[in-house]
């Protein structure tokens, strides 16, 4: 009866409409590149406090819930991760949408978060105190194995070009490594400049990584952004409900995933995205769908990210120790409101415990019909926006989101110009995610490793620590198989592809045998180039100390193997054949991307000096202009004009007045 008796105090009116602004609030901020969880929780807090301590915490966990979940709207609808959680969101959300799907996948993100989320909200209703011992047997080795376990996702998304995928993954952890060491404090690769004393922040590295790329591609052609085969087909509801069904034990699976790693500390949405979604692709009957719009793909991310939250606060309110940033910011604010952490706090103070974990429960069913809406409208509205008017907007919450995080214009010079090095790789056949993969792991891995290192050289079991301990055993097993099983499903396939051969007329035989291999010259050039870098990388750390040395040297060792690895398969291949010619409505405007590029470069290089309203606006008509293929009456040029005016202007008063963040004012304004 006590039970109950928590679920209507949970249910009053104020708390309703707490959960309900909140996940509305946590959704837009999501959606938003740049404006993370972490930050939707961090300003919001103050406004908690003169609240009841249950109503506040319902509060902040509503924000939080729906933040990760609206990272899938950037995700599949303009290819960029709202938040680091929806990272693997993109491999198959956006390819969805490309094909006319957008509506369905937003659909299947909402339903596979709301589930997800009650499933960790329950976990951490029913097992909080013994789930919450599981997190104090890992020690670096875990830590350490549970990094490389994500980054062996490369494998399943890099299948056909798997060296390439590890090169970006080891380009990604050595980016992870520049400024000041995370164990002994050594400064490394910062170019004797204090912008890259913190490294590289993972959101603007992100969002230039995944956004900036779109938005030069996006004048390539006349082509629509989305297809709007859609439109009429409303959010599909029925069949997502059918899909996510028939793919049941994936929400399952992916769900009690993203449980698990939530109740470790520091692991986060990030790596219980990734691990789920390799975990679905290698069970599936067909893994050769990932990758190009698989639902399953979607429902596995989105599940397991949501679930991170309940299984986050399992160690947060049981231990005191955060699962993840927000978790951080949520256990200061218990601190403010006098809550007691630990394990008596069920008992002593358990009427704000359980009053919270319902309202968390109401907010994430309160998901489904909030998410519902939204995704309609803003799938419908994205496909019916020009592309003259949608290239500025993208553009701008790049900057404005790469900006927002810390304050800082060196976070969004960093940001486009991380992105212009992107486009250039993704068209030589580098892709982005295993690049984001090893940024976003590489502090997680590198603490895991050099501590795993030190306790190891110091007490001459060096091998043990990393390979004796029970627990590291069964990640280190679980990730081979994640390595090398799409390599077997190819052995296989082959096999089969032969017996059918031998047992069909020359016809099929020519049709399976024809799949020659050319000469890759950029690949030799960037295995050249990459080589270089690793053996730059390397000589570097002789002027670091032993702790500060031991994980980039093995990096940069790496890199250059893969690199030799991937000129070594180019060796002895013929020469590629002239390509056809491209008719004229296929090709692609090279002087509009080039254009795009200038103008962002000068976009990010004079905001701080002219100011950022000033400049904005011009650079947004600008982008305008280059995104424009037609052309325009005077009436479109005025409703031009004045959405300009007015997206830089909202933005402006939000940053400025609502969020208190200090902008560039330069010589204007």
């Amino acid at each position: 009866m006590e039970i109950l008796h928590y679920l209507v105090d949970a249910l009053t009116p104020f708390n309703l409409l707490l959960a309900v602004v909140g996940v509305t609030l946590g959704t837009i901020i999501g959606a938003l590149p740049g404006l993370s969880a972490t930050m939707a929780v961090a300003i919001l807090v103050p406004f908690t406090f003169s609240m009841a301590p249950a109503s506040g915490l319902i509060a902040l966990g509503a924000i939080y819930t729906g933040a990760i979940y609206g990272g899938a709207f950037a995700a599949i609808l303009v290819n960029t991760p709202g938040t680091p959680s929806s990272i693997a969101t993109t491999f198959d959300g956006y390819p969805m949408a490309k094909r006319g799907d957008g509506g369905l996948a937003i659909t299947l993100a909402t339903l596979a978060s709301v589930f997800g989320g009650l499933v960790g909200a329950i976990t951490l209703m029913v097992l909080a105190p013994p789930l919450a011992n599981v997190a104090l047997h890992f020690g670096p080795p875990e830590y350490f194995w549970m990094a490389i376990f994500g980054l062996t996702l490369i494998s399943a998304l890099s299948v056909g070009n798997t060296v390439k995928g590890l090169m970006g993954a080891c380009l990604g952890l050595l980016m992870s490594t520049v400024g000041v060491a995370v164990v002994g404090g050594d400064v490394r690769y910062t170019l004797h400049t204090q912008a890259l004393l913190g490294g590289f922040d993972v959101t603007s590295a992100l969002i230039g990584l995944y956004c900036v790329p779109v938005v030069i591609d996006l004048v390539a052609t006349k082509a629509p952004h989305l297809s709007l085969e859609e439109d009429t087909r409303g959010y599909r509801l029925l069949e997502g409900l059918r899909i996510a069904w028939t793919n049941k034990f994936n929400l399952i699976r992916s769900s009690v995933i993203g449980t698990a790693v939530g109740i470790l500390p520091g692991a986060g949405g990030s790596i219980a995205g990734l691990i789920a979604y390799s975990e679905a692709r290698r069970a599936s009957k067909h893994p050769e769908r990932f990758g190009k719009g698989e639902p399953n793909g979607v429902l596995a991310t989105e599940s397991s990210n949501n679930a991170t939250v309940g299984g986050g606060f399992i160690p947060t309110l049981v231990l005191g120790i955060p699962g993840t940033p927000p978790d951080a910011i949520i256990l200061g604010a218990l601190l403010v409101q006098g809550i007691k952490i630990g394990p008596s706090l069920f008992n002593e103070q358990g009427s704000i415990v359980y009053t919270f974990m319902f309202g968390l429960l109401i907010a994430t069913v309160l998901m489904l019909p909030i998410g519902l809406f939204l995704g309609r409208y803003a799938y419908k509205t994205i496909v019916r926006i020009p592309k003259s008017m949608l290239v500025p907007t993208v553009a701008f919450l790049t900057i404005i989101g790469s900006f927002a995080i810390h304050s800082n214009v060196h976070d969004m010079q960093m940001m486009f110009a991380l992105g212009v090095v992107a486009w250039i790789l993704q068209r030589y056949g580098f892709a982005p995610s295993p690049i984001v993969l090893g940024l976003v792991l590489g502090q997680i891995a590198e603490q895991g490793f050099v501590q795993t290192y030190m306790i190891g050289s110091a007490t001459n079991s060096l091998v043990g620590m990393f390979f004796g301990r029970p627990i590291s055993m069964a990640i280190v097993a679980v990730a081979a198989l994640t390595l090398f099983y799409p390599l077997i499903v190819e052995l296989r396939s082959r096999r089969r592809k032969i017996k059918v051969v031998e047992a069909t007329d020359t016809v099929v035989k020519t049709d399976v045998t024809v799949q020659a291999k050319y000469r890759d010259v950029s690949a030799v050039l960037f295995g050249v180039f990459f080589i270089f870098m690793g053996v730059m990388a390397y000589v570097q750390t002789n002027d670091m100390s032993a702790m500060g040395s031991v994980f980039p040297s093995a990096v940069a060792a790496a890199l250059v193997l893969l690199s030799a690895i991937l000129i070594a398969f180019q060796i002895g291949r013929q020469k590629a054949p002239k390509r056809a010619n491209i008719p004229e409505e296929v090709k692609e405007s090279v002087p509009r991307r080039i254009a795009i590029i200038v103008a962002m470069a000068m976009w990010t290089l004079l905001l701080p000096f002219i100011g950022f309203f000033t400049t904005s606006l011009v650079a947004f008509l600008l982008l305008m202009m280059i995104a424009t293929f037609e052309r325009l009456s005077a009436r479109a040029i005025v409703l031009h004009l004045v959405v300009a005016v007015a997206i830089v202007g909202a933005f402006q008063l939000l940053m400025d007045q609502a969020l208190g963040l200090r902008m560039p004012m330069g010589l204007f304004y």
